[in-house]
């Protein structure tokens, strides 16, 4: 009887994606609204991803089970 099948959280598969090494990359928060109080140097730095601490990372990649 083969292993059943392990579901991923298709909100983290959505939220996180991972690298070649393995460590889990997420979009930088603060982007979405009250921009006109962020200076313009803050909202260009908000740009692109970054990678997760270890403690999240752990929680990521748990709810990514083939990732």
């Amino acid at each position: 009887m083969p292993k059943s099948k392990l579901k991923t959280k298709r909100a983290a598969a959505k939220r996180y994606r991972l690298t070649g090494n393995g460590k889990v990359k997420v979009g930088r928060k603060g982007k979405r609204h009250l921009l006109a109080n962020k200076s313009r140097k803050r909202k260009r730095q908000l740009g692109g991803t970054m990678l997760l601490g270890p403690s999240d990372e752990a929680m990521a990649k748990k709810m990514l089970p083939y990732g």
